[in-house]
């Protein structure tokens, strides 16, 4: 048997409500960072003495984080990193303004990924449980 053979058959890890959710507003806003990061160079946000184009890679690095943070949301701590990247994209505010915009709607949604996901994961465990027991009868 072939090692292709043997990865067709390996169930797939069960991904819980607060991972996919949260993957998926990584995903989105990685893209929203990079295009902060164009806008900032575009309009030359930056302090006199730095060069426009750190704009550009601030936005990048930040986008880069958010899609790695995004395959990584099953463990605690990249949903932690997750709410400090939502914070670096409210210190952007300070030298685009309308990403604070960007902040306040991508944030809400980071909150209900990771809080309700949370939630429904807990809820859907519980059921599980409860489906479990009744079966064990």
């Amino acid at each position: 048997m072939s090692a292709r053979q043997t990865a067709a058959r390996r169930p797939r890890r069960a991904r819980g409500a607060q991972e996919s959710l949260a993957s998926i507003v990584l995903v989105f806003e990685s893209i929203v960072a990079f295009l902060a990061g164009l806008t900032i160079f575009g309009v030359q946000a930056l302090p006199a003495g730095i060069e426009p184009w750190w704009g550009v890679v601030a936005g990048s690095v930040i986008a880069v984080l958010m899609m790695l943070t995004a395959g990584l949301v099953r463990h605690s701590w990249a949903i932690v990193f997750g709410w400090v990247l939502q914070l670096t994209i409210v210190a952007g505010a300070i030298f685009v303004p309308a990403l604070a915009l960007v902040a306040l709607i991508f944030g809400a949604m980071w909150a209900y990924a990771t809080i309700k996901g949370a939630s429904l994961d807990r809820r859907n465990a519980r059921l599980a449980a409860e489906a479990e027991q009744r079966n064990g009868d």
